[in-house]
């Protein structure tokens, strides 16, 4: 297996150039994005001619503030998550710490960020950030145990910043509404991976004033493209869709935790859009249904471990079963 498959999910290039094309398509099975997207983006137009209008990104932030039960003052759009990770070390002057094991970019958030393996290690006057629900392993915190974190990070001169990539999923986790401009919480949200359009590149950063407005300053005045701009105001007031997601990923979450514990293969987590599954065999097994087209997800410092995503329809998920069989 080569080593690049173990740093990213979503590499079906190399894959097809390392396995060759295969008899039938590619599935993409190495990430937690919705394998079917909100349909109605086919039905927007963006103006490709003008510049994004401030207006609109105005009314984008509104509709996301209302989804994710916040105020439109704490909320600052931004191209894609992963930049609201990389400001973080700038709009937090301190030192950080990340609990381990996550998503790689978040070791990278602050200079020489400390690696935790439980959050109640976190030292005073740092910033402790975490994912919930987690990647890769779906652990998810209650909201009462993030209440008490972040109570505990207020009393020790901390902030607690939560990366909630994957929390609409999983209505009533979120800390959004516990933001406040008296608070000392900042959460980073993502659109890509529950409405599956990954690729449009949004996300958020949920935050006090004082915070947005640095935030807002160092991405200047026009940190979207006209796309993600309507993609995005749309998506969130279509509320019907949203919860028929919400539905049927938990659905076909427990189809696949039946197909694979048929093949013996215990699953873990709490994120719909993805179980972990820890086997000696992990490699061979990477190797194994890599050789049939389905890409699943490897890890660099947990060679036990392998992750699959959601098949996208039961054509998908009888394919799957063969392929394991």
């Amino acid at each position: 297996m080569s080593d690049i498959f173990r740093w990213h999910g979503g590499r079906l290039g190399e894959a097809r150039a390392h396995y060759g094309a295969g008899a039938e398509p590619w599935i993409d099975l190495s990430t937690g994005v919705n394998p079917e997207p909100w349909p109605a983006f086919a039905d927007i137009m963006p103006d490709w001619h003008a510049l994004p209008d401030p207006s609109a990104l105005a009314d984008l932030e509104v509709a996301a503030a209302s989804h994710f039960g916040t105020e439109a003052a704490h909320v600052c759009a931004l191209p894609g998550s992963e930049i609201g990770l990389r400001l973080l070390g700038k709009l937090l002057d301190r030192p950080g710490c990340h609990l381990i094991p996550s998503y790689r970019t978040h070791a990278a958030a602050f200079a020489q960020s400390i690696p935790l393996s439980m959050a109640d290690e976190a030292p005073p006057g740092t910033a402790l950030l975490l994912a919930n629900p987690n990647n890769p392993d779906g652990r998810l915190f209650p909201l009462a145990r993030m209440q008490a974190l972040l109570a505990r990070q207020e009393a020790r001169d901390g902030w607690l910043v939560v990366d909630e990539a994957f929390a609409d999923c999983l209505p009533g986790t979120s800390m959004a509404d516990q933001v406040a401009g008296g608070r000392r919480l900042i959460i980073l949200r993502s659109f890509g991976k529950f409405f599956g359009l990954a690729g449009l590149r949004l996300g958020f950063l949920i935050a006090p004033p004082a915070i947005i407005a640095a935030c807002r300053q160092m991405l200047g005045d026009w940190p979207l493209s006209a796309a993600a701009i309507d993609f995005g105001r749309a998506a969130y007031r279509d509320r019907g869709w949203i919860e028929q997601a919400i539905a049927t990923l938990r659905d076909r979450a427990a189809q696949l935790d039946q197909l694979l514990a048929r093949h013996g293969l215990a699953t873990q987590g709490d994120c719909p859009l993805f179980r972990l599954v820890e086997t000696p065999d992990a490699a061979t097994l990477f190797d194994k249904l890599a050789r049939q087209a389905i890409l699943t997800r490897p890890f660099e410092h947990q060679p036990h471990w392998l992750r699959f995503g959601l098949p996208a329809d039961a054509a998908a998920m009888a394919r799957l079963d063969a392929a394991l069989g």
